[in-house]
């Protein structure tokens, strides 16, 4: 049989271990506590951070975008102002006798010289035209219609005659190129 003594000792052994234990509980509870409010923290500061270093990508490379935009657009406005001397030079080129390029060799020159580098300059600033051949296809992407009218021999939308060529700067229209379009009807 078991001695009394003896479980009374074992029950105050356990006793005394449990009490140990929930002192030790009770101290480290606190220390539990303020570790994790330190890790909860620390997982805050570092969601912070990572949004911050998303964002300044993110304005990084809407700056390079914004950047590349101002150069490749940014002379837009000045562009624009130089397609009507673009049109004169033509004009004036279209318009020249075979009497006048006798008679003016050296000045019609210079105006063909004068005609070239705009073009050159156009070239290297991305400013392309837009020339539209009689018979093509009407496209509103690239084509103003400055009339329609009825021609024998043409289908609806086809172009028929050509006022103005047009201007792309890079992949953006600057001016569409003018046209007259066909509206004569399908033949039946």
């Amino acid at each position: 049989m078991a001695d009394p003594k003896n479980n009374d000792f074992l029950d105050d052994l356990a006793a005394m271990e449990a009490e140990d234990l929930a002192a030790e509980q009770a101290e480290l509870e606190p220390e539990a506590i303020e570790l994790d409010s330190l890790r909860a923290e620390r997982d805050e500061y570092k969601d912070r951070y990572m949004r911050a270093l998303a964002d300044a990508e993110n304005a990084r490379k809407r700056s390079d975008r914004a950047r590349r935009e101002a150069e490749q657009y940014g002379g837009s406005k000045l562009a624009r102002d130089m397609l009507p001397v673009y049109d004169n030079l033509k004009r004036a080129l279209e318009t020249i006798t075979d009497e006048q390029k006798q008679a003016s060799a050296a000045l019609i020159e210079g105006i063909e010289l004068t005609m070239r580098e705009v073009v050159n300059v156009f070239g290297k600033h991305g400013i392309e035209v837009i020339a539209p051949e009689i018979g093509d296809r009407f496209d509103p992407q690239f084509h103003e219609a400055m009339f329609e009218a009825p021609l024998p021999g043409t289908r609806a939308g086809d172009i028929i005659q050509v006022s103005a060529e047009g201007f792309m700067l890079h992949d953006r229209l600057l001016r569409p190129a003018q046209v007259g379009v066909s509206s004569t009807p399908a033949s039946s």
